[in-house]
């Protein structure tokens, strides 16, 4: 779109499908370089990528061609294709549905590729629905608690 200018940088976090802890790190790097060319093939610009085992945290810079959501879609349903296709799971992988999506300002940005590149830290005294739910409120996103990501027992 000519004369279109824009800034917007968005991290979302996603979980495996039940928060199971599937995300092998014998595979982490292969599975965010994998999600990043589907970004970049939709001409987004990834800033950052990292996870756990049961979650994935991803900063981007978004262009207003495509939705949010039609994105998302894409990226979790090709990679777990992906997934799938490469047998790194025994059975089925998928992700859990919905994902939270948080939009930050240009100042911000070096503060949230540091936290999102020491998830490994981070998660030693936070679990991730407390982080989760961290991020909901400080953005003052009003949320049903049925629908918030459970941990496993």
């Amino acid at each position: 779109m000519a004369n279109t200018y824009t800034q917007i940088h968005i991290q979302t976090v996603f979980a495996v499908q039940n928060r199971q802890s599937l995300i092998n790190k014998e595979w982490k790097d292969e599975l965010y370089k994998y999600i990043t060319g589907i970004i970049q093939n939709h001409n987004h610009k990834v800033l950052q990528i990292n996870g756990m085992p049961d979650h994935i945290h991803i900063l981007f810079g978004m262009r207003p061609t495509q939705s949010l959501s039609d994105l998302m879609k894409q990226v979790k349903q090709d990679s777990s294709k992906w997934i799938n296709k490469k047998g790194f799971v025994n059975g089925k992988f998928s992700w859990q549905a919905g994902y939270g999506a948080f939009s930050y300002s240009k100042s911000e940005i070096s503060n949230v590729i540091h936290y999102i590149k020491n998830q490994e830290v981070h998660h030693k005294s936070v679990s991730f629905q407390d982080e989760y739910l961290q991020l909901l409120n400080e953005f003052n996103i009003e949320f049903d608690e049925r629908f918030i990501l459970k941990p496993i027992f």
